[in-house]
């Protein structure tokens, strides 16, 4: 089932998220309906505070930004082709490499993108959606889409690293994305 996104504005993506266990309630389901929504809304990551749900889950494919590159942009990155992948209760062991900037967007903040620094290298422990835990490290891009969905889950979103000044040129969309002003080609709730 696809699920709305949650807008900017709304106090659920400034809350840091609880853990969960393995007893959550229909948690198959709700991994499979925020699959069927981030494809829906074209995204390559969700995490679950996006769809109203105040828990640490997240979800990555950056196998899809690998297929619509060709080979030589895709042998700049360490981390092709991608991964596609389930993130539970995940926490930051390590952050590493030289920081660089790539042009990020977020689907509760539709129509905004802005080339955000992020460190090059992740170390996260994690549970799969099995409850196996995992500690790993995340290179490039797929990195990238990790630790921008993992700020979802701290409460933390992209613009929050921009300058003072850009982030207040802004304002007048950031304003009208949390009134409901904004057209998007996927399902989206606006609340305070």
């Amino acid at each position: 089932m696809i699920l709305p996104i949650v807008a900017y504005g709304a106090a659920i993506l400034r809350k840091k998220a609880t853990n969960i266990d393995a007893n959550y309630p229909k948690l198959h389901t709700l991994i499979s309906d925020m699959w069927e929504t981030m494809y829906a809304s074209n995204g390559v990551g969700l995490a679950a505070p996006q769809i109203n749900k105040e828990i640490r889950l997240f979800i990555v494919d950056t196998t899809q930004i690998y297929e619509n590159m060709d080979d030589a942009e895709r042998k700049q990155y360490s981390d092709a082709p991608g991964i596609k992948r389930t993130f539970i209760n995940a926490q930051i062991k390590d952050l590493d490499g030289d920081e660089w900037f790539y042009n990020e967007g977020c689907l509760s903040i539709p129509k905004i993108r802005e080339d955000i620094l992020r460190p090059e290298m992740v170390v996260l422990e994690y549970m799969d959606e099995n409850f196996k835990t995992h500690i790993e490290a995340f290179h490039g891009i797929t990195a990238r889409v990790i630790l921008h969905e993992y700020d979802h889950i701290e409460g933390k979103l992209f613009i929050d690293y921009l300058k003072p000044l850009r982030k207040k040129l802004l304002q007048g969309k950031l304003n009208d994305i949390s009134k409901g002003k904004v057209k998007v080609d996927y399902k989206m709730i606006f609340m305070k």
